[in-house]
């Protein structure tokens, strides 16, 4: 997201947490390092972070990737959740439906990449959507 927003001219403040916190402080898996790099971009130096409830009051929007993911931002954000700011990351490309990311944690190199397309994919979505909105 941070690619497709400098390359759109959009001066987004960007960042992504989990809901859960198995691998705080840890780079991305291996495998995501390995998708991204092919897709000429460089995760390596970011860290693993845990969604903060203040994360709800800090950006104007939270993306997630399923129901599950919607779920836990709700309960982590207890009185500052606002259903406005929250929005399924694909909901952007599939506009009736809520549209799970799937996982591809215990997938493979394929699965990721798979995964890889969608994500970048609902990016591109928002951004277009974005600017066609706002002129």
């Amino acid at each position: 997201m941070r690619k497709r927003a400098a390359e759109a001219g959009l001066d987004w403040e960007i960042d992504s947490a989990g809901t859960a916190s198995y691998h705080a402080g840890e780079p991305p898996y291996y495998l995501s390092q390995e998708v991204a790099a092919r897709n000429q971009l460089d995760i390596s130096e970011q860290k693993c972070r845990k969604f903060l409830k203040e994360d709800m009051q800090r950006f104007d929007r939270i993306y997630v990737m399923d129901g599950d993911n919607y779920k836990e931002v709700k309960n982590i954000s207890g009185a500052l959740f606002d259903e406005k700011k929250v929005h399924w990351l694909l909901h952007e490309l599939y506009p009736d439906r809520k549209e799970p990311v799937p996982d591809p944690y215990f997938g493979t190199a394929a699965d990721f990449d798979k995964v890889f397309d969608l994500i970048n994919r609902g990016c591109c979505s928002i951004i277009d959507n974005y600017k066609l909105s706002n002129g």
